[in-house]
């Protein structure tokens, strides 16, 4: 038998498998047979392998490419990206008429995302343990792919209902655990204990499924990735113990990285204290295209749409290493915007992109043990993190409400533009806070620019454009306006939400 080269299934209408990406060496992908693509426990790996490029690496515009478009969209519509509206991308995510329109290009595309990878690893889940191979490598297989599953759900579970904490029984979206076909029966939507419920369960059996398994890569899923993703769910459900204990399991062996390191960019899976992410390289560099927002420094960044919020900047001390990156932009157009050069390019115009680092497993440890009234731990371990980027450490008050609320602000600093803008303010239930960059008479702040031909001058300092909600209401937590919908299609399709 020929060796397969790489599988995806692609997910049509609701819920069907009816057609494969990419080839066998031997026939057209249409043509493959699903008994042989699953007949070895090393030809249903390529099924995940497949899936992740896809995951990552397929779209449908230079906005929507991958899973990147869920983080950039979350950033968006938060409070410490000033997103220039009059550039592509996501002016939409961040006036908040772009995801709650459910006839829209991006909810469908998200939705799509989500679901076909969950259908693909639901036939890798149900078939793996008839293939050919050793357990161990169909352990390995296995827990990958329930890993990648609960990964999908979890997004789900963050972005389209309200907190778990506010409403555990609030419907959200269905669950399929089983390989689905046009003839399936739609579900309905499920409430969020009982996608959490699975989440648990399929991030578990995968904590115990790879054991014996070492990646040699950190896009691959290993117990590192699982145990930082059941930090998250157990942060989420306010399993404050168990999110604690996870979040230091997931980042033992992962060092913060040193401040200088801090500067080169965000743009290198082979960074020490990066524990998942995915990896680019010049034939295969779809997602880097997030750069192209992320970016507001290089000068072969096209959009650089992903401005600070100028108050953003009074958050950190001036010796913080994350301070030294901000600077005010001088370029025609744009002066009077803050740049915060965090993510860089690489010279080739490709970039890596981080999906979990262990600075995020120590924010989630000190915020767990602070909410579970461990003040004190919650402390220490969030002056490691202020100790590894220059920071001045905290040594204010004790009361849970005023170290719970540094931790938070200390988030917001360390994962700005990583994609956990919404989803904290989902999970707190707190709210987007945006107000112009003005003195207390409404005149404009003045900055100091240097233009590109070196001139020093000052002008108005610039931040953000959109001030509440499309009905103008006022933001405030728990809106509507904060989730994702469930596009127009599927509720056409599946009489049963």
């Amino acid at each position: 038998m020929k060796k397969l080269k790489y599988i995806s299934f692609a997910f049509i209408a609701l819920v069907s498998i009816v057609s494969c990406e990419n080839d066998l060496e031997t026939a057209p992908t249409n043509q493959a047979n699903e008994a042989e693509v699953f007949k070895t426990a090393d030809n249903a790996e390529t099924v995940i392998n497949g899936t992740w490029a896809k995951f990552n690496d397929d779209g449908t515009n230079y906005a929507n490419i991958g899973y990147s478009t869920v983080l950039r969209t979350s950033d968006a519509m938060g409070s410490d990206v000033a997103v220039l509206t009059n550039k592509y991308g996501f002016p939409g995510a961040y006036a908040f008429t772009d995801l709650v329109n459910n006839t829209g290009g991006r909810p469908l595309f998200i939705w799509s995302l989500l679901y076909s990878t969950i259908n693909n690893m639901n036939n890798v889940i149900t078939k793996i343990d008839a293939a050919e191979g050793s357990q161990d490598k169909k352990n390995q297989v296995k827990g990958q792919a329930k890993t990648l599953r609960a990964f999908c759900y979890l997004n789900l579970a963050s972005f389209y209902q309200l907190s778990y904490l506010k409403d555990k029984t609030a419907l959200t979206a269905p669950i399929y655990t089983e390989p689905t076909t046009t003839n399936s029966k739609p579900n309905k939507r499920a409430s969020l204990e009982e996608i959490y419920t699975l989440i648990k369960s399929d991030l578990t059996d995968a904590n115990q499924l790879l054991q014996n398994y070492t990646r040699n890569n950190k896009d691959k899923i290993d117990r590192s990735v699982v145990n930082g993703l059941l930090a998250r769910t157990y942060l989420n459900t306010g399993d404050w113990t168990k999110a604690a204990a996870a979040a230091k399991v997931a980042r033992n062996g992962y060092a913060l990285m040193t401040t200088e390191k801090y500067k080169d960019g965000f743009n290198d899976i082979s960074n020490g204290e990066w524990i998942w992410g995915h990896g680019q390289t010049q034939e295969q560099s779809s997602e880097s295209y997030a750069f192209h927002f992320l970016d507001v420094s290089s000068s072969g960044s096209y959009y650089y749409s992903f401005m600070a919020d100028p108050y953003f900047k009074n958050l950190f001390d001036t010796n913080d290493i994350r301070y030294s990156l901000f600077s005010w932009d001088g370029n025609p157009g744009r002066e009077g915007l803050l740049r915060y050069a965090k993510f860089k390019f690489k010279a080739n115009l490709i970039a890596d992109i981080v999906y979990m680092r262990a600075a995020e497993m120590y924010l989630i440890e000190a915020e767990a043990d602070a909410r579970n009234g461990n003040v004190t731990n919650a402390v220490t371990v969030l002056n490691q993190l202020k100790l590894a980027r220059n920071a001045n450490q905290y040594n204010g008050s004790l009361a849970q409400n005023d170290v719970i609320k540094e931790v938070l602000i200390e988030r917001r600093k360390e994962l700005f533009g990583e994609g956990f803008s919404l989803s904290d303010i989902i999970r707190t239930q707190g709210t987007v806070a945006r107000k112009p960059y003005a003195n207390a008479d409404g005149s404009s702040i003045p900055v100091q620019i240097t233009t590109p031909a070196g001139v020093v001058k000052t002008v108005n300092g610039r931040g953000h454009t959109i001030y509440a909600f499309p009905d103008q209401t006022s933001f405030a937590p728990n809106s509507k306006y904060y989730l994702f919908s469930i596009p127009q299609k599927e509720v056409e399709n599946n009489p049963n939400l």
